[in-house]
């Protein structure tokens, strides 16, 4: 059954691999230029990558890619570097050309060297952070604790994380700002205005990466960092988090899909790139499933969530990443007035477990039935705790009893860091000893989910052979996910969508590929 479930999840993912492939985007375009070293924004903080992927658009198009027109123009002394070139190109200063013959070998050559040095950056980080897990050490034991902080100003969320991380988190998670997802730009420099959260820039990046560094050194583990790299600028964060080597990125295939209502081939193509750059950079994935529950009843949708995670594998593995950077993603989300309601949220953790023995899966922690009561929040939370120990999760987010209630306080967090503590502490070991029997409820509703995630993938594919959209896409229009309806024909950012074209060029994605660094 696992095995026809996994080759179901390829069928349905490769004409989207195929989509991705034939497809790119503004993002994936700028992010190009951010490996080759354009950074910097005018005054009206519009950073100079979107000046010059927007001016090449306008110029020529974007079906051959955007290196080969900026290189040719640079190889035409039309300005001495990337920023003077962007800046030239934002006055409607520079006539682009898609180059010919040796032009075009010379930009191709001067291109795939300027990305390369960012690649080969990405490269150093990644040896910069094992040198320094093996210098500090990784948490005693899993599942590692994941915290968030979210003030929208990162000189309050700098002190807060390392507080945290004093008083037992593993991971620091930094929320973004709400709506950033949005946005088809990223924001530059240091942020101290946000709601709730922090706007994700490469310079808080930087300023949080350092201060997690100094806390490392003085507790002796490494303490990882996490942030999004999803939305309309997903292969972008995902390039800035590798060359400041973050540990962890949220990077759903279908979250932006389903829950911002980005375009389906805008997102798929966007996370291909963005997986690529993670897998290359070392950086464990979130997946966003936990997110279907809110919105989906999480018995009665159980399956949906084997589903996506199957795909999320298959799209994952497909773009280099591999089994132990796979954080995919599942939730404590079942009322709690159901009769057996702890029994089936067993049920469907270790079924995750057993499906993805090899992954490091993200546990997430009850938000759509808390009342505001916080005693029963609590209690709730350490019976999530449970089950992550029961189960043995590999990333646990620390839940909050003032869930929908208030952003949490220092205090807040340190009484759920407590609670955790006492959980993994008097019952961290409980997986080896529990194996519920064959025939007992647990593994028969176990065995019923696994059934109805084949019955489903089975209806995905049922229009395989027919004309028109990948089975998937159609299934995303239908509702399947989440039960919400996103046709590949709207959304934000579907203006940002090209076919490539024959002779397109990505010296990024060759070198990703690969696995070249010149």
């Amino acid at each position: 059954m696992v095995r026809r479930a996994r080759s179901l999840a390829r069928r349905a993912g490769r004409p989207v691999v195929d989509l991705a492939r034939s497809h790119t985007t503004v993002s994936v375009e700028r992010a190009t230029l951010r490996l080759a070293g354009l950074g910097g924004a005018d005054h009206e903080n519009i950073p100079w990558v979107n000046h010059l992927v927007d001016a090449v658009r306008d110029g020529v198009g974007l079906e051959h890619g955007v290196a080969l027109p900026v290189w040719d123009a640079l190889g035409r002394d039309v300005a001495p570097d990337l920023t003077t070139l962007a800046q030239k190109a934002a006055a409607g200063g520079v006539d682009f050309r898609v180059p010919e013959g040796a032009a075009r070998t010379r930009a191709g050559r001067s291109s795939r060297s300027a990305v390369a040095r960012g690649i080969r950056a990405i490269d150093s980080q990644r040896r910069r952070r094992d040198r320094l897990i093996t210098r500090h050490g990784d948490p005693a034991a899993t599942p590692w604790i994941y915290l968030i902080v979210a003030t929208g100003d990162i000189y309050e969320d700098i002190p807060q994380a390392q507080a945290a991380a004093r008083e037992g988190a593993d991971v620091i998670a930094v929320i973004r700002s709400t709506g950033q997802s949005l946005l088809d730009f990223v924001p530059e420099g240091a942020t101290r205005e946000g709601y709730a959260g922090t706007y994700a820039t490469q310079e808080n990046f930087r300023l949080m990466r350092a201060a997690l560094d100094e806390t490392s050194k003085e507790l002796g583990r490494y303490i990882r960092l996490t942030n999004y790299a999803s939305g309309l600028c997903m292969p972008e964060i995902a390039t800035l988090a590798g060359l400041e080597r973050l540990d962890m990125m949220l990077n759903d295939s279908m979250y932006g899909i389903l829950f911002r209502d980005i375009n389906p081939i805008r997102t798929f193509v966007d996370q291909r790139f963005s997986r690529q750059i993670h897998a290359r950079a070392g950086i464990i994935i979130n997946t966003g499933e936990d997110n279907y529950l809110t919105t989906a009843d999480a018995v009665e949708a159980a399956h949906t969530v084997t589903v996506s995670q199957l795909l999320n594998e298959y799209f994952a593995k497909e773009a280099g990443l591999e089994d132990w950077q796979l954080g995919l993603g599942h939730a404590f989300e079942i009322d709690p007035s159901i009769p057996d309601s702890f029994r089936l949220e067993l049920a469907h953790a270790l079924l995750a477990r057993e499906l993805f023995p090899e992954a490091p899966l993200k546990w997430m922690p009850p938000t759509k039935h808390m009342t505001g009561d916080i005693f029963r929040g609590y209690l709730l939370d350490g019976f999530f705790n449970l089950v992550g120990a029961m189960t043995g999760q590999g990333i646990l987010l620390v839940g909050m009893m003032t869930e929908a209630v208030v952003t949490p306080w220092l205090s807040d967090r340190d009484l759920a860091l407590q609670n955790v503590r006492y959980v993994l502490n008097a019952a961290g070991g409980l997986a080896e000893d529990f194996h519920p029997p064959r025939d007992g409820m647990i593994q028969t509703r176990a065995r019923h989910v696994l059934a109805e995630a084949v019955d489903l993938l089975e209806t995905i594919l049922a229009d395989t052979d027919g004309a028109g959209d990948p089975p998937l896409l159609a299934a995303i229009a239908d509702g399947t996910f989440g039960a919400m309806r996103r046709p590949p024909t709207k959304g934000k950012g579907l203006d940002g969508v090209v076919r490539r074209a024959a002779g397109y060029v990505n010296p990024a994605i060759d070198l990703l590929e690969s696995g070249a660094t010149r």
